[in-house]
């Protein structure tokens, strides 16, 4: 196997720049050239992964195939490479660490002293090589997380400087950076990034390509000032003014040659032509809807506002897009506070104006009777509705309390002393979280279901066997599933052991689409492919219109 090559992307001036999205991009226009690629996210927190981070600082947790909970921008590669990822692709400074204690605890080094420098790069760089085994990859490229400056990213880093000593002109280092326009002078401003490229130099290392984030596409006069500045040549230094649709980004990047760029930087020859027509259908779909639907989310993350909410559920807002662009609508997202219905029940007619209702999944009692408000007015009023994970929990919830008659029913997560706990929580779980072992222990990953014919589900799967991610500690009670669907109530998908209601639906004929999932759908959905739960919810929206 020859030796492969090494990209890294890293960050400058702020954070939420757009490193997962050019990291993905890039990967794209490497793999359309024919190059077998290894994605890789590091989050430089102590965290040993993704799952205990709160969504609203952190932004959405991302579970892949494995169970593996991880950063969204994990997400973000699947989405633009259309293929599942493994746990090779993804580590914290926890993981990193904990690995290296537990290895010197167990005399892993012969007692030699182990210190943060050259044990922890040296773990870093191992993980990296393993994630390029693990698929024979021929260009690694790794993101690494935060902002440069910050001192938890120093030894990733540092992983990266020695691992191109050892590689020389096999490691290329991409910078994306801000370039801000201040409102009262009008004119972008370079001096953040050169600043950023000086504290990159000051770690060792020196940027190849630095990609220009901002409001306003990079004039030719500061493309060469950047460059002068930071030691390379103008066609280095690709512009990224803001886009419609992150999908825009890679076909943008292969008008600045981007790709190109990259392969004669590492000196290798395409090994095709990139083909991005399919790409660029689905683009051209983003950017010409013929209708429009209006959808309300109504969630629980709204902690800090709404500039964080979209991290919080991008995952759900990505699916949606997806089904929708396919189906030649405009999805217009609008974030409904749940607690707002809690102060105020008749509020909840405000829902009457939108298409569609989804309500993703969440933890904990904040807000919860107002998302039962919420399913209540969507099944009387008829309004095309699909929950998440605790939005099927809830929308059995409802269903128990309004249709089956059990006053008080609720979910134990919320009430341990409803009278009836129609959602209780898993036989395996239970024990976990008496001992308080929260961390990575939920029903977590890839699982198989069996659909019922002649359903909701089974006409968006057209399949008997479906398989998809998980992440929950509770579900719907055994003991009352012969009284919910005696009501009325379908459960449309099962475990093969029948044992866990994973699909919950009503039937046709006393509503349109009112079906909840007790997986994740959003996290397998793809730009090319939307996940078949949000293709058939949206068909119905555009039915309904």
């Amino acid at each position: 196997m020859k030796k492969p090559k090494y990209i890294f992307v890293v960050g400058g001036v702020m954070s939420g720049v757009g490193k997962g999205v050019t990291t993905s991009s890039i990967a794209y226009l490497l793999e359309a050239r024919g190059f077998r690629v290894a994605p890789i996210k590091i989050d430089p927190y102590l965290n040993v992964d993704a799952g205990t981070m709160n969504p609203v600082e952190h932004g959405e947790v991302f579970v892949l195939r494995s169970g593996l909970e991880c950063d969204q921008d994990m997400g973000n590669y699947e989405r633009f490479l259309g293929r599942d990822l493994s746990n090779v692709n993804y580590m914290t400074g926890g993981m990193v660490y904990k690995t290296v204690i537990d290895r010197e605890r167990a005399l892993g080094y012969g007692g030699r002293c182990v210190e943060p420098v050259p044990h922890i790069p040296e773990e870093i760089i191992q993980r990296i090589k393993r994630a390029g085994e693990d698929v024979n990859a021929e260009v690694i490229i790794t993101e690494i997380g935060g902002t440069l400056g910050e001192y938890q990213s120093m030894m990733f880093i540092e992983a990266a400087r020695l691992l191109e000593i050892d590689n020389p002109g096999d490691v290329l280092f991409v910078l994306v950076s801000y370039l801000p326009v201040p409102h009262n002078l009008g004119e972008m401003k370079t001096k953040p990034t050169q600043y950023a490229v000086r504290t990159m130099n000051s770690y060792g290392v020196q940027p190849d390509i630095i990609i220009a984030r901002g409001e306003f596409p990079l004039d030719q006069k500061r493309k060469e000032k950047i460059a002068a500045s930071s030691g390379m040549k103008s066609e280095q230094v690709i512009s990224a003014p803001d886009v419609e649709s992150i999908y825009d980004v890679p076909l943008n990047f292969e008008k600045d040659r981007l790709g190109d760029t990259v392969l004669k930087l590492l000196k290798l020859k395409a090994k095709k032509s990139p083909d991005l027509r399919e790409w660029k259908r689905f683009v051209g779909k983003v950017h010409d809807p013929k209708s429009t639907a209006k959808i309300a989310v109504v969630g629980k993350y709204f902690a800090t506002g709404s500039f964080t909410l979209s991290d919080s559920y991008i995952s759900v807002i990505e699916a949606a897009k997806y089904a929708a662009y396919h189906l030649g609508m405009k999805p217009e997202l609008t974030w409904v506070d749940a607690e707002e219905f809690e102060r105020d029940p008749k509020q909840v007619a405000k829902l009457s104006k939108y298409d569609g209702i989804i309500v993703p999944g969440g933890f904990g009692s904040r807000g919860v009777e107002g998302v039962i408000t919420a399913i209540k007015f969507a099944r009387e009023k008829k309004i095309p509705y699909l929950g998440l994970c605790y939005g099927m929990q809830l929308m059995v919830v409802e269903f128990a309390r309004h249709v089956a008659g059990l006053i008080g029913a609720n979910t134990i997560e919320v009430d341990k002393r409803t009278p009836h706990p129609v959602i209780a929580i898993m036989e395996e779980q239970r024990e976990k979280v008496a001992n308080g072992n929260y961390g990575g222990s939920m029903r977590l990953g890839d699982y198989p279901a069996k659909l019922r014919r002649g359903t909701l589900a089974y006409a968006a799967y057209r399949t008997d066997l479906i398989h998809e991610r998980h992440r929950h500690r509770y579900e719907v009670n055994p003991a009352y599933i012969q009284k919910l669907t005696k009501a009325g109530l379908v459960f449309s998908g099962v475990s093969p052991d029948g044992r866990l209601m994973e699909i919950a639906e009503l039937r046709a004929s006393k509503h349109p689409f009112m079906l909840g999932s007790q997986f994740h759908p959003e996290f397998t959905a793809r730009p090319l492919f939307p996940n078949p739960l949000f293709f058939a919810f949206m068909k119905t929206v555009k039915k309904c219109l």
